[in-house]
């Protein structure tokens, strides 16, 4: 029981766990510009500042907007905290009569997908937690660039409370293992990649031209996630 919880992939079903990354990759690029633009756009501008990669040719230009320490934090903080969700609703659906667990956790995150698409629908997301603790501590990490603190920075920051964050846990947890999870958490990273290196990239342009245009396409693809969760939700009970 303890190794399927770990790494079963297929609690979903033959075509769940591609579905439910599919559905988050799409939910983070939907949310890199509504959402992470804003949250974490400071953050890597002033990266970018700090590093002197808004200079030079097009080759250090594109180095330095990638910020790949930076992104690989992010990603080993959004697949562990993925990873812990999933192996826990795991063991959690394993006992007897908690077999709905995974559908309902599906069913929630459809529902707060739908709470990104619709602004009049509004959950009472926490406000403070363990990003609130660390907050003020990241400005050091700013002042002195370098790898290592970018990694450090983009670790930390996977930490800050989001509403699109808990949306993506909750299907996460529903994945049916810490490997899933972990796999789902992953896939919505890398979702939210693009908006960050073309605001890294372009700056101001980003800003003034494209962030609007994804803006409104984004509710959109909230509601694609909604409803292909709720799908999954609903075979998982049939």
């Amino acid at each position: 029981m303890l190794s399927s919880c770990l790494h079963a992939l297929d609690a979903l079903g033959p075509d769940g766990l591609p579905a439910l990354m599919g559905a988050l990759f799409l939910a983070g690029l939907a949310g890199g510009a509504s959402h992470c633009a804003a949250m974490c756009g400071p953050f890597v501008m002033a990266q970018v500042a700090s590093g002197g990669s808004l200079g030079g040719g097009t080759l250090a230009r594109l180095s330095g907007a990638l910020l790949l320490p930076y992104h690989l934090g992010r990603g080993l903080g959004y697949a562990a905290l993925g990873g812990a969700a999933g192996g826990l609703s795991a063991m959690a659906a394993s006992l007897p009569g908690l077999a709905w667990v995974p559908a309902l956790l599906l069913g929630l995150a459809a529902l707060a997908m739908l709470a990104q698409a619709v602004p009049a629908i509004s959950l009472p997301w926490p406000r403070r937690g363990f990003g609130a603790v660390v907050t003020p501590y990241l400005g050091g990490l700013l002042r002195a660039p370098g790898a290592g603190r970018s990694f450090l920075l983009g670790l930390l920051l996977s930490a800050l409370p989001c509403g699109l964050l808990y949306a993506a846990l909750a299907g996460a947890a529903a994945s049916g293992s810490a490997l899933a999870g972990s796999l789902a958490m992953a896939a919505f990273v890398l979702g939210t990649m693009p908006a960050l290196v073309a605001l890294a990239l372009l700056g101001r342009f980003f800003r003034r031209r494209a962030e609007p245009l994804l803006r409104r396409v984004a509710p959109w693809l909230y509601g694609f996630n909604a409803v292909v969760l709720l799908a999954l939700a609903v075979r998982l009970v049939a």
